[in-house]
């Protein structure tokens, strides 16, 4: 059951998000992707088969991974205009760096929750002027299923290793940007550097809800049942999805496309 959770969940929100960045534009299919739906069964996995201290320790460092994702993002963005593999290149390699300097330096829960919000808050602002949204022309590009395999085997690699790396390697990993990697990859190819760095920031206004589920579940796990502790941590980044919600708004006509 666990296999299959891991198999089919992340494939299908790629899709899910895929169709929803062809109907409502970057911005909101980035926000939506930002939903622990990567992390979240990593680190039930590792609750399941390491127990929930183990687990409230890789929460709290998948939480500080959010920085390294960040890191991640602004290194794209700044780079979009090199074409896909240039950008995609520099950002795994600016992620990796973060990743190394977050193992070495690490944070208490305390302190790095209100670190992560802060960084959440000022990337936006280090991309750099944004590429022109170039609108799509023709058919959405049939490259779906591609998406959705790259997803799984992604999903399924950082899976099986993050629970052999020891609790803080274990959580900073399960926050491997798979999404990002697909989706803005692949929009990159199909929609050009506009399209992939408008659907990043939508990430970053996505990962307040990821950042809460973190913390949240981190700290439930120290005392509570990982079922109920998972249940309430999802519950509460549900909450600040559906309160960004109304910040965001309805997507208006002109960020439509028609592919991703």
């Amino acid at each position: 059951m666990l296999f299959l959770l891991k198999l089919l969940l992340v494939p299908s929100l790629i899709a899910l998000v895929t169709l929803a960045g062809r109907r409502w534009g970057p911005a909101i299919a980035g926000w939506l992707s930002a939903f622990p739906i990567v992390a979240g069964p990593i680190l039930l996995a590792i609750a399941l088969e390491q127990g929930p201290a183990f687990a409230s320790v890789a929460a709290a460092n998948t939480l500080m991974a959010v920085l390294a994702i960040l890191v991640f993002s602004v290194a794209y963005a700044r780079n979009a205009r090199r074409g896909m593999p240039r950008a995609m290149l520099a950002a795994l390699l600016a992620y990796a760096l973060a990743v190394a300097v977050l193992q070495a330096l690490p944070l208490p829960l305390w302190a790095g929750f209100p670190a992560v919000l802060a960084g959440l808050l000022v990337a936006p602002y280090l991309f750099g002027p944004a590429p022109e949204q170039v609108p799509a022309t023709g058919k959405p590009a049939n490259d779906l299923p591609w998406r959705m395999l790259a997803g799984a085997i992604l999903s399924l690699s950082v899976t099986y290793a993050a629970a052999s790396l020891g609790p803080r390697l274990s959580g900073l990993f399960a926050m491997f940007p798979v999404m990002s990697t697909v989706l803005v990859g692949f929009s990159h190819r199909a929609n050009g550097p506009g399209f992939a760095v408008a659907l990043l920031r939508g990430m970053i206004k996505g990962y307040f809800a990821f950042a809460v589920f973190c913390v949240t579940l981190s700290l439930l796990l120290r005392d509570q049942a990982i079922g109920a502790a998972f249940l309430l941590a999802t519950g509460a980044a549900l909450l600040v999805l559906l309160v960004q919600k109304k910040w965001i708004g309805a997507p208006q006509r002109a960020s439509r496309t028609k592919a991703t």
